[in-house]
């Protein structure tokens, strides 16, 4: 009797596994093809090399650096 209750378990086992390993295939597919669709209506924007090195940014840039700094003071000295 024992000897069925393992076989028995391991089918459940190899039930459960292949359940769970199908489940996982078929979430890869249709994330794959979810993603080919939203890149189809929804495409990424190139930016643009002017963009990144205008005096805006980088003036804006030297102000979180000196806001990052003066925050790690002010959390060091309390």
């Amino acid at each position: 009797m024992d000897t069925n209750l393992v076989v028995e378990g391991l089918k459940f086992m190899g039930l459960g596994m292949g359940a769970v390993f199908l489940f996982l295939i078929i979430l890869i597919f249709l994330m794959g093809i979810m993603s080919k669709v939203l890149h189809k209506f929804f495409p990424e924007v190139q930016p643009s090399a002017n963009s990144s090195s205008s005096p805006g940014t980088q003036n804006n840039q030297k102000k979180v650096v000196a806001a990052i700094t003066a925050a790690i003071k002010f959390h060091r000295e309390s």
